[in-house]
């Protein structure tokens, strides 16, 4: 028995000098989507934007009334909005389906000048192939004197070349049409150099 015990012990015998294996925490990582809306609300910090947040719950009149959606809009219905039973009063409380009610909330509370961006979650009934019925979003709000759409596409164009970490890029604005804004535009990118140079790729819209 002696003997078995000392061969084992000689067999299992450990290293005491090696590093300690990392933690379950320390090999843990950062969720992309939480990488790029950290990356995101930094860049526009470091262009001189608040960063305002809001409730994923939201009233009608923060999520509808105060955007002029107007009563019998197709948004308003069930097939395009996630509703709450009915309250004791009879109002619907419902998931946002933008983050705009921020932008709302941010204006009601604070006097212009307004330069602020409103990222976070937001819910539409939605869900296919290329659709979530959770996904992610971003506004900005910019209220000054002399602010034009030259300002915007500036903006537009220092964030895309600060987010994907070059100069080597271009950005067009495409007219387009939006019901709650105008003017609208449908914003491009395109790169010179790379697997994806000399292809406009859709951004976002604008307005």
């Amino acid at each position: 028995k002696s003997a078995a015990l000392d061969a084992r012990l000689a067999r299992e015998a450990l290293d005491v000098t090696l590093p300690v294996r990392d933690t379950a925490a320390e090999q843990g990582r950062i969720h992309p989507l939480s990488q790029v809306m950290d990356e995101l609300t930094a860049i526009f910090a470091d262009m001189g934007f608040a960063i305002a947040e809001g409730p994923d719950i939201e009233t009608d009149y923060y999520n509808f009334t105060k955007l002029n959606f107007p009563e019998g809009h197709p948004a308003r219905e069930m097939h395009d909005t996630f509703f709450f039973n009915p309250d004791v009063s009879g109002k619907r409380k419902l998931l946002r389906t933008h983050t705009s009610p921020v932008q709302v909330r941010y204006a009601r509370a604070h006097r212009p000048p307004i330069k602020v961006i409103a990222p976070g979650k937001t819910y539409r009934v939605d869900s296919d192939a290329t659709h979530s019925p959770m996904f992610h979003q971003f506004e900005g709000l910019w209220v000054d004197e002399d602010i034009s759409f030259t300002d915007l596409k500036s903006v537009y164009t220092d964030f895309l070349r600060k987010f994907f970490e070059t100069d080597d890029l271009d950005v067009r604005f495409r007219p387009s049409y939006f019901p709650f804004t105008e003017p609208s535009a449908e914003i491009d990118m395109r790169f010179h150099t790379g697997p994806l140079a000399g292809r406009w790729l859709e951004v976002s819209g604008s307005g």
